[in-house]
């Protein structure tokens, strides 16, 4: 017998010892399992020539590669295992999620009548910071003036209230910042918080749905609050 491994090998030593074919062997992946090996090791050694018997060295490498062989296989069963339980570790973990806000790098949010929205302006540098929230329409709704310390982020709050101190209606609502003025005027990225409302686990990961944001991966949150 030479390898565990080599399907023909092991189809010619079930027919040399008359033993059944592959047929009888594992359906679903054709190869020898636990059984069978010690089958065709047990007939192997009482057929053997008694004039030229086998090996003590052959059979202990028999052995060693059924040996490994069978490590594998459990090696296999016992990363699954663990792949099991940290999966169910990661679902308990992000069920703690839901009720609390996260912070994306999204602009733009769907939002109730009179419903505010709060977030991160990431300033370039120290100073005054404008923020523009701009409706569907393209239409300015209302202007603030964020004072930024120092360069980075820069926390923000609306009130969903426009210029003229109206609630404004439902809609799709965009976030524009720009610092410094005149020709140094720069566009600054916005950071948008929202409510978890649930977590979804696909293939990628957990996926965190957020309350007029949709869906976002775990990787794309800055922060959760």
């Amino acid at each position: 017998m030479s390898t565990v491994a080599s399907t023909s090998s092991s189809d010619s030593l079930y027919s040399q010892y008359a033993l059944p074919n592959a047929t009888s062997r594992n359906a679903s992946t054709g190869s020898m399992g636990q059984a069978d090996f010690l089958r065709l090791m047990t007939v192997q050694m009482k057929n053997q020539d008694p004039l030229n018997p086998l090996k003590g060295a052959e059979f202990l490498g028999q052995l060693a590669q059924f040996s490994t062989v069978q490590g594998i296989e459990n090696m296999q069963q016992a990363m699954g295992a663990m792949a099991t339980v940290m999966e169910n570790d990661q679902s308990l973990r992000a069920a703690a999620l839901v009720g609390h806000d996260a912070l994306v790098d999204v602009d733009k949010v769907q939002l109730g009548s009179g419903a505010g929205a709060s977030g991160e302006i990431v300033a370039n540098r120290a100073g005054p910071v404008q923020l523009q929230i701009v409706d569907a329409s393209g239409s300015v709704v209302r202007r603030l003036n964020v004072d930024a310390k120092d360069a980075g982020a820069t926390k923000f709050s609306w009130d969903g209230k426009d210029d003229s101190g109206n609630a404004v209606p439902a809609g799709q609502f965009t976030f524009r910042a720009t610092g410094g003025s005149g020709k140094d005027t720069q566009a600054l990225a916005v950071r948008l918080a929202a409510r978890i409302d649930s977590v979804s686990i696909e293939p990628q990961g957990l996926v965190l749905n957020l309350a007029g944001l949709g869906g976002y991966p775990l990787s794309s949150v800055r922060r959760i609050g």
